[in-house]
């Protein structure tokens, strides 16, 4: 979409712009990944954002990687920022992308497995299902949450 994500506000990376008229924020909070929320929280007050039009795009090791899955709404699983975004939004009703990591190595501790370098299939197969990610979000803009989500759940690049 051509949207530079640089400019420093909130505790996060945003960038501004429009897709078919409709104003769109894409936001990196820099915070720690399991207070994610303190980032969400402030943008979501100052732009006046409904939550129903916030999504929130992360990685889950509960799902297969190669895989997303998007959802209206939910709980916050094994994920510390999403935990942390709910908690302090005090609602978990909004949509999220959730993009599949899976946990390959069980006896690997959860905080060294998110930090282990990728293999180069690995990094492959991320690359197509961030291709994916985008074209669900496209989607979602352009035919609504349910559309994508008959399309892209369910959908694996393994």
């Amino acid at each position: 979409m051509n949207i530079k994500v640089d400019k420093k506000k909130f505790d996060a990376l945003i960038g501004e712009g429009y897709y078919k008229g409709e104003k769109l924020l894409l936001v990196k909070p820099q915070t720690y990944m399991n207070l994610s929320g303190e980032s969400v929280k402030q943008i979501v007050d100052f732009y006046k954002i409904s939550i129903e039009d916030l999504i929130v795009i992360y990685d889950d090791i509960d799902i297969e990687i190669g895989s997303i899955r998007i959802k209206p709404s939910g709980g916050t699983g094994t994920h510390n920022g999403m935990r942390n975004i709910y908690n302090l939004l005090g609602n978990a009703a909004f949509p999220r992308i959730r993009i599949g990591t899976g946990k390959v190595f069980p006896e690997v501790e959860l905080k060294d497995f998110v930090l282990m370098k990728m293999s180069e299939e690995e990094v492959k197969i991320v690359e197509k299902v961030v291709e994916n990610v985008y074209n669900s979000l496209i989607e979602i803009l352009e035919h609504g949450l349910g559309r994508a989500m008959s399309i892209y759940n369910g959908k694996n690049e393994v």
